[in-house]
């Protein structure tokens, strides 16, 4: 199993929703930088892992391009063997790429959680994303809804 990362914004969105438990079937350990716990800004289960970035020079680096949250998970990312991070910041997904990792997003962890029954339904997951203002374009919901077959 890889050693997932994750930035705030997903964590953020899925505590919002009460649904914070999905990273925890599927992944059991979450690591998170301690820049992304303070984003968050409540206290975490036992089953995240807060994790300090060994380069700080690379972390400033990568700061510059990215806020700094998302610096902070990709430069931990670049630190631990066989990461996968949990990223939707576009500018952060096209650094990722560049650098050669591996990641996903919010609507691949919960394609992920419905496949392995953790959830019944992504169209209402969905919903509950829209109710808290998580951004999705069309396209990509339909899509997601298409690969879960769930058709609207």
């Amino acid at each position: 199993m890889p050693n997932v990362i994750s930035d705030s914004s997903g964590l953020i969105v899925l505590d919002n929703i009460h649904m914070t438990f999905i990273l925890k079937a599927l992944y059991g350990k979450i690591h998170i930088t301690e820049e992304v716990y303070h984003e968050f800004g409540k206290e975490v289960e036992s089953w995240f892992e807060i994790q300090s970035v060994t380069n700080q020079n690379y972390l400033k680096m990568l700061n510059t391009l990215v806020d700094l949250g998302e610096a902070s998970t990709i430069a931990l990312a670049l630190e631990m063997e066989n990461s996968l991070m949990i990223l939707d910041d576009l500018k952060a997904r096209k650094v990722a790429t560049q650098l050669n990792l591996k990641f996903t997003g919010l609507l691949g962890v919960l394609l992920k959680a419905k496949q392995q029954g953790i959830i019944p339904s992504i169209a209402e997951t969905l919903m509950k994303l829209k109710a808290v203002n998580f951004r999705m374009s069309p396209a990509i919901v339909q899509e997601v809804l298409r690969l879960a077959q769930e058709f609207d």
